[in-house]
């Protein structure tokens, strides 16, 4: 290590220290390990450009350890990014560009909002399977055009985590050659070390995975680390995990103890830490003028090759125009005009279709019109009905397929898709039964918090799954999802529903879930002309009572609004005035003007919900005069009609429902 090396990372380090410190609140432990590492890294590899964090051909970087983002904000100050050192000293205060864990969207440079444990692990993966699909079907002889590596610095707590060893086994197996993480391997964890609980042999398991594997013993050996890496990306042919032995609080008295791993190490402990490495003790948040002219060539070095980039893309454009032109558009995030006109139809149609198989044509339908669509399923396509046809299968021999196969791994196979959704120029969906979105929960969430155009399909969506039982039939799932800010749930209640619901889908700006039936439903003519409208705007009229003012509105999602049309048809041949509302999604409905919301959910007129699954919510919109019709338990084993049946899920339910609030009677509510 030179000694403008050895005062590079010194800088990150007590950059990373005093932010920690001037906040009293923190990680310093991970950046006085780390930081010759991620020196190395930044200082010598990764190709980015501080002036245009969006270069579409930039490396990426992941901070899997999001709890070490002290560190991440002194490279990215360091080296030039719109973050200034007033900036570094407001970390973790409200407000402020630096938060306690990275946040995309958030901090200019920040690749993925990471902290969760493991999701950065697995987020990587997904940007590197994007980077594999996008070079594989763009990239021409002497056109390299999409050619860059997803880097990440992971730590024990990443690879403790299932959806980490999830995420690798399938890395592995795709021998996603441009996949390079530097394991920070300081033997020490929250509660201690991590002998208490994390014996195994994390290299051996690597290989195992298929991974290629490269120990570095010095964890302060920039060479060592530098021919690591150069190693790696040399070889490319399968991912590699560098395993850097480095030692948690280098330097400070609390070194390889749980005490350096999540609080400031104090004054004293600053000081002594500081005095120890040869760095000045005051002031803080000192930066050498020779580390920074050193470290901001990143700019002047991400500005020239970027621009080496696009002059290698106009050539591009000259030698393959159409290629060219699907590209920019794809890396955009733009559609290709027309796009819609794709959506099927089915307003002619007579046969019953399952919401998921009417989801299996739109894709069909749209895939040869939107190439940026991948995809694939919990090894559950055939009955997600997720399979796009003649698309090909993504695989380590042939990755021009847009057919993933994830494996059993739901939770790593959400949090891919958003790391595909975070490299950009995909759209990219995952799909499982409804039930098991609980394994998925944590990357749903982050979705939502990155708002990444990310598609969740769950099928299975009620206790008319019937056989499998209670265990696979899901009761409150759809209310839980519905309680993640910003992420958009749909549950279409026919086929033309779910051309609609796709839609929206490709038209949004953030996740989105489908939740769709495994039993056919009727096309319903009531929906013909006009479901693209009013799913996009999450509740319409599908069909109105004879009166001015109906004595009752029904609400209901999914397989729920051809039962309640059964019902207000038999309540119409009784004489009351019902009008039926087709609400596939509450999110987009709260999104609507209090006079369209108004208009379809008149405020004086008793309200009933329809809805294969928990009441809980529902009194948002029934409210204290209105019903829910639901299942508030859990359900039963046996064929899906004798299921609803034993549940209570019947027209003659929901009439007995609305007659008792029209007789002024409360007895039948929620089961």
């Amino acid at each position: 290590m030179t000694e403008l090396d050895e005062l590079c990372v010194n800088t990150l380090r007590f950059l990373s220290v005093d932010m920690v410190e001037k906040a009293k609140s923190g990680h310093p432990g991970l950046p006085l390990g780390a930081a010759p590492m991620a020196y190395a890294l930044w200082d010598g590899f990764l190709r980015h450009n501080p002036g245009n964090p969006q270069w579409a051909n930039r490396d990426r970087f992941v901070l899997s350890a999001g709890h070490g983002s002290a560190l991440l904000y002194s490279l990215l100050f360091a080296t030039g990014y719109d973050l200034s050192i007033e900036d570094l000293r407001q970390f973790r205060q409200v407000g402020s560009k630096t938060p306690g864990h990275p946040e995309y969207r958030h901090t200019p440079g920040v690749e993925a909002t990471t902290g969760p444990l493991g999701q950065g692990f697995a987020m990587g993966v997904g940007m590197a399977i994007a980077e594999a699909s996008l070079a594989s079907r763009f990239n021409r002889d002497g056109f390299p055009v999409v050619n860059h590596h997803t880097y990440g610095i992971v730590s024990d707590g990443d690879l403790m985590e299932g959806i980490a060893s999830e995420a690798a086994s399938l890395a592995g197996r795709l021998r996603l050659g441009k996949l390079i993480y530097l394991y920070d391997d300081n033997h020490v964890s929250l509660e201690g070390q991590t002998q208490l609980s994390f014996t195994e042999n994390v290299v051996e398991r690597f290989r195992a995975y298929g991974w290629s594997c490269i120990e570095v013993p010095d964890g302060n050996d920039l060479g060592a680390i530098a021919a690591a890496i150069s190693r790696a990306i040399q070889e490319g042919n399968a991912p590699t995990l560098i395993a850097v032995r480095t030692h948690i609080g280098y330097g400070s008295p609390r070194q390889d103890t749980k005490d350096a791993h999540g609080e400031p190490l104090g004054a004293e402990n600053t000081r002594l830490t500081k005095q120890k490495l040869g760095w000045p003790t005051e002031p803080p948040f000192l930066v050498p003028a020779e580390a920074l002219q050193h470290l901001r060539q990143a700019r002047e070095r991400g500005a020239r090759q970027e621009s080496e980039w696009n002059e290698l893309f106009q050539a591009y454009h000259v030698a393959h125009p159409d290629l060219a032109k699907e590209l920019d558009r794809m890396l955009r995030g733009e559609r290709p005009a027309g796009w819609e006109n794709s959506l099927p139809d089915f307003s002619k149609e007579t046969s019953p279709l399952a919401t998921r198989e009417a989801s299996e044509r739109v894709l069909n339908a749209l895939t040869p019109v939107l190439a940026e669509i991948v995809g694939g399923s919990a090894d559950l396509a055939p009955s997600t009905k997720t399979l796009m046809r003649d698309a090909g299968s993504f695989l380590a021999a042939s990755s021009t397929g847009r057919n993933l196969h994830f494996g059993v791994r739901e939770n790593a196979m959400a949090a891919m898709v958003n790391g595909m959704a975070l490299h950009g120029g995909l759209y990219p969906y995952g799909a499982t039964f409804l039930v098991f979105s609980d394994y998925a929960r944590p990357a749903l969430r982050l979705a939502a918090l990155m708002r990444t155009r990310s598609l969740f399909i769950f099928t299975h969506d009620s206790i008319w799954v019937g056989e499998d039982g209670p265990t696979h039939q899901p009761i409150e799932h759809v209310a839980s999802l519905r309680t993640i800010p910003g992420l958009t749930v749909i549950r279409p209640g026919d086929a033309n529903e779910v051309s609609a619901a796709w839609k929206v889908a490709v038209e949004q700006s953030g996740p989105v879930v489908f939740a769709l039936t495994r039993q056919k439903l009727p096309i319903l003519k009531e929906v013909a002309g006009r479901a693209m409208e009013g799913v996009g705007r999450g509740a319409y009229i599908v069909s109105d009572s004879d009166r001015e003012v109906p004595r009752v509105v029904l609400i209901a999602t999914g397989s729920e609004l051809p039962l309640a049309l059964e019902a207000k048809q038999k309540l119409a041949e009784a004489g009351h005035g019902v009008r039926v509302v087709s609400m596939p999604s509450w999110e987009l409905f709260e999104r609507q003007d209090s006079v369209y919301r108004k208009s379809i959910l008149p405020d004086s007129v008793p309200r009933v919900s329809v809805e294969a699954g928990t009441t809980f919510g529902w009194s948002r919109y029934v409210g204290d005069t209105g019903l829910s019709i639901g299942i508030d338990r859990f359900g039963i084993s046996g064929p899906g009609p004798g299921v609803a049946l034993a549940l209570g899920l019947t027209a003659d339910r929901v009439v007995e429902t609305v007659r008792s609030i029209l007789q002024g009677s409360r007895g039948a509510g929620s089961s």
